[in-house]
């Protein structure tokens, strides 16, 4: 039986009202809701990204402009504590310090177990599994913290029937919800947690419909980032987000480089939150002045502005260095390091500063340039070295009793000693031929040896030197130079520590060296045999 003419109009006319109905809008409405939860009232800039990728490409060049290297970590199984996701937080982690340390190599990481006895565990037999194993030096440890679904949510319908000839209805919801990751940095040292070196962000994640789409919106430093997300990615993909951003901050905090530049933050005083952090910085540096002083001494010597010993002591080419720099910056010539100069540094393009001919260099107490035993002339003496003399560099690497065979496993100790204070690299070219630098390293990552005070390795420094135990002749080539030349060095040459130097052969680090120097540097071979 065919319904009667005014049931068909009422159906068309249902369908046409459906179709156009703007009053089922919730979209709006969610947004609107979702942002009067976020903390702050007034209107953030909106970013259109998708991840963090730039972030991380920004980072990787940031650290080979600010000289890190060989930063080694642990990473542990990153937990997700509301047991809400199924995603490989740890993987994304891999991936994204993969991603930001592609041209630097400045970050070596090595994941590892699922809990802290796991960890302590590694770390007690890391010596022992080959003969330039080392003990990473931090440890990240974290979880997915926070989950919170449907903190907001919307919904309306409508419908329209004629029973039993039809039954027409529509809906629209949308939905807000939180996820939150906690991620900090210890020391394997004490497994004790750095302070300061922590990251806290959470993701609102908004979705409309029946997951069809949604977006992700971060905030740091007061800027929101949004992301879109497609009907196969969701909370997994809003969580990568956040992983990427940790990294950032995580690796920018522990190096003390200017990662918020990286996220979008031009002049870090104008913000809040970068000035109160730069501000936490600089306090906690200078609380000790030790770690202020060799920050600087080191950053100083990596620009050519510097050099001297990186020892955490005021002397006067460090004086010099700084005043020459600080004028760079438009500031006064005062030699202080105080938090304007500091601020002011790393808010700088240091690309646009022009290196001076020379470096203030450092000249010890006591050389023929200082009379002995003069306090007068000792604090006066000049910051610039005499004009270099005819004696040639020479470089001793040799074992206690001159010793060169070793048995299987026998330990290996070696007293580097150069005739005047230089900078000294050292590589081991290993059983299978393959080349890894291990001094300077994490542990040590001062070069400069001072001729008075020849330096032992391994000593105090946590990696091991051994005589493999296949018997098989070892070579351990050390490289002597009046000044630091790492900056100069390709990065195919500097490497990771303890990690072998694909296709390197110690004849091309050596051509790299003596380019790099000018060729003035001093060799020393020490071949390591079986018993």
């Amino acid at each position: 039986m065919k319904p009667p003419r005014i049931v068909r109009f009422l159906a068309l006319a249902a369908i046409a009202a459906l179709a156009g109905c703007q009053t089922l809008e919730v979209k709006q409405q969610t947004i609107e809701q979702t942002a009067e939860i976020r903390i702050g009232p007034e209107q953030r800039p909106q970013r259109s990204i998708t991840g963090f990728s730039h972030a991380l490409r920004c980072m990787d060049t940031m650290m080979l402009d600010y000289g890190v290297r060989d930063v080694t970590m642990l990473t542990e199984e990153i937990t997700d504590e509301t047991k809400k996701l199924n995603a490989g937080t740890r993987d994304m982690l891999i991936s994204a310090v993969s991603d930001m340390s592609r041209r630097s190599r400045a970050v070596r990481l090595v994941a590892f177990g699922k809990d802290t006895l796991n960890v302590v565990s590694f770390l007690s037999a890391a010596q022992t599994t080959a003969v330039y194993q080392a003990i990473p030096r931090y440890d990240i440890k974290g979880s997915v913290s926070q989950f919170d679904e449907n903190l907001i949510k919307n919904q309306k319908d409508m419908g329209i029937g004629y029973f039993p000839y039809f039954n027409l209805g529509v809906a629209k919801d949308a939905s807000t919800s939180m996820l939150a990751l906690d991620l900090s940095v210890l020391s394997t040292s004490d497994m004790g947690v750095l302070p300061g070196v922590t990251s806290r962000n959470a993701v609102v994640i908004m979705k409309q419909g029946k997951g069809i789409d949604g977006d992700a919106a971060y905030q740091k430093f007061g800027i929101n980032y949004s992301m879109n997300l497609a009907r196969s990615e969701g909370n997994s993909q809003a969580l990568r987000g956040l992983v990427e951003l940790a990294v950032v901050e995580l690796i920018g905090k522990l190096t003390k480089t200017p990662y918020w530049s990286c996220l979008g933050v031009s002049d870090p005083k104008a913000n809040e939150e970068t000035r109160l952090e730069l501000l936490d910085w600089y306090s906690a540096m200078a609380s000790t002045r030790i770690e202020l002083i060799a920050y600087f001494q080191n950053q100083l010597r990596h620009r050519g502005f510097y050099d001297g010993p990186i020892d955490g002591e005021f002397n006067p080419a460090i004086d010099e260095a700084i005043s020459n720099y600080r004028e760079q910056l438009g500031l006064s010539r005062a030699a202080v390091l105080d938090d304007k100069f500091f601020s002011a540094f790393l808010a700088a393009d240091h690309s646009k500063i022009k290196r001076p001919a020379q470096p203030a260099r450092y000249v010890a107490p006591g050389t023929p340039a200082t009379p002995p035993g003069s306090r007068t002339a000792e604090a006066t003496a000049p910051t610039t070295a005499p004009a270099p003399t005819a004696t040639p560099l020479k470089l001793s690497v040799s074992a206690p009793n001159q010793q060169t065979r070793f048995a299987p496993g026998e330990s290996i100790s070696l007293s580097l000693a150069p005739s005047q204070d230089a900078h000294v690299y050292c590589y081991l070219r290993d059983e299978e031929a393959k080349v890894i630098r291990f001094f300077p390293n994490r542990f040590t990552r001062d070069s400069r040896i001072a001729s008075a005070k020849p330096l032992t390795l391994p000593g105090s420094m946590r990696f091991q030197l051994s005589m493999n135990a296949k018997g098989v002749p070892e070579t351990v080539t050390c490289f002597a130079t009046p000044r630091d030349v790492m900056p100069s060095l390709p990065q195919a040459v500097v490497g990771i520590d303890f990690e072998p130097l694909p296709g390197a052969t110690l004849a091309m680090i050596g051509a790299a060296f003596d380019k790099a120097s000018g060729g003035t540097l001093a060799q020393e071979n020490f071949h390591v045999q079986a018993k």
